[in-house]
């Protein structure tokens, strides 16, 4: 009997180990495929780190039972997803991030501010929480703030932020184009910059996808000339009901594929809205006649279709100068990097880092990055 329960043992993890590099592998797909028409590869693309960690589980236990055959499923796998992993994880040191700033460098921070949280002009000292985010930006000393979700009011009792931005944390030239948002309230992306601006365009994604568009202001540095993009992508828009449901699934609620089916539908539809944003971004990048930043909340992993389409042959940040995972928005989970600074190979990236302090529901990142010679 229990040579047959090893038999059976054996047979079982076998097996199990081949099903999990077999989703792996599919999900390396997920960058390569159109999500309008795998959709499936997509949401197997956000499993990707999950399944790697199996693997490694996978590979590190045979290698204890001395099984190095066996071990061969998982490190085959692993070598065959290194491009996944190469943008998944940062490998360089941790180094502290220096405020003080070389006057040759750009210094570039992009933020979803989530509308500063407090929308209405208020007296509560018990938060602050837009006071914290304002003193946090001023602390960064930035030639160029690229925030998305982004709020503003000329109306009474509403928090004029591009003034407060404009006077007190000292940026004189911006960008910003907006759909009103209510009375004298509106909200889009917006690019503060202390170089001037010497020019500017909008281009707008097609309907359904959310009002949000895709901006660039051109920036003069000495006798160069950047242009810097930004934009925010279809979020998956997930409301309180279902992030009770979320809870529901973790909890082992009753009936999870119920709880579950309007949570994957609007997943599904975000990816295929992001698919249709990320094609239009990179078409209109490649006809930019000046180096290129490129700043925004993807509201997509790096292992996507969206990443990989609009990062093309551009250098990321956080993968030139960060190190590990790169969490960027601070719920659901722990892999969700997805906000990011691109910067083409005009650039040389001199340090980034990510503010991690929980004010919006997104981490703010900041990079040097020094035209090239």
């Amino acid at each position: 009997m229990s040579s047959k329960l090893r038999i059976f043992t054996k047979r079982f993890f076998i097996y199990t180990n081949i099903a999990v590099v077999f989703f792996l592998l599919l999900s390396c797909l997920a960058p390569y495929l159109n999500p309008q028409k795998w959709w499936f590869i997509t949401f197997l693309g956000l499993g990707f780190p999950f399944l790697l960690v199996i693997t490694f589980i996978y590979l590190s236990g045979w290698l204890i039972l001395l099984k190095p055959k066996l071990a061969l499923i998982s490190g085959f796998a692993i070598v065959l997803s290194i491009k996944s992993i190469s943008v998944f994880f940062a490998f360089h040191k941790q180094k502290n991030f220096s405020l003080t700033k070389d006057s040759e460098s750009l210094r570039v921070v992009t933020w979803n501010v989530a509308r500063f949280i407090e929308l209405k002009e208020n007296n509560n000292k018990g938060s602050g929480i837009r006071k914290k985010m304002l003193a946090q930006l001023q602390e960064q000393n930035a030639d160029v703030l690229c925030l998305q979700e982004f709020h503003t009011a000329t109306g009474r009792n509403y928090y004029n932020n591009i003034k407060t931005i404009e006077n007190e944390l000292g940026y004189p030239f911006h960008y910003f184009v907006y759909d009103q948002d209510g009375d004298s309230l509106y909200y889009s992306s917006i690019i503060f910059s202390r170089l001037p601006i010497i020019d500017t365009g909008m281009i707008r994604y097609p309907r359904p996808t959310l009002p949000d568009v895709l901006i660039y202001a051109d920036l003069k540095k000495g006798k160069d000339t950047v242009r810097v993009y930004t934009t925010h992508l279809q979020s998956v828009q997930l409301g309180t009901k279902d992030y009770e449901e979320i809870q529901k699934i973790k909890s082992g609620g009753e009936n999870p594929v119920a709880n579950s089916r309007g949570i994957l539908s609007k997943i599904k539809k975000g990816f295929s809205y992001r698919s249709i944003q990320a094609d239009i971004i990179a078409e209109v990048m490649e006809d930019s006649p000046y180096p290129i930043i490129f700043c925004a909340d993807l509201n997509d992993v790096p292992n996507s279709y969206t990443y990989f389409t609009i990062r093309g042959e551009l250098q990321d940040a956080f993968l030139k100068k960060g190190f590990g995972i790169g969490r960027t928005f601070s719920s659901l989970s722990p892999t969700l990097r997805i906000d990011y600074i691109l910067a083409d190979r005009n650039f040389k990236t001199m340090q980034f880092k990510r503010a991690i302090k929980k004010l919006s529901d997104h981490y703010m990142l900041v990079a040097d990055l020094q035209l090239k010679n």
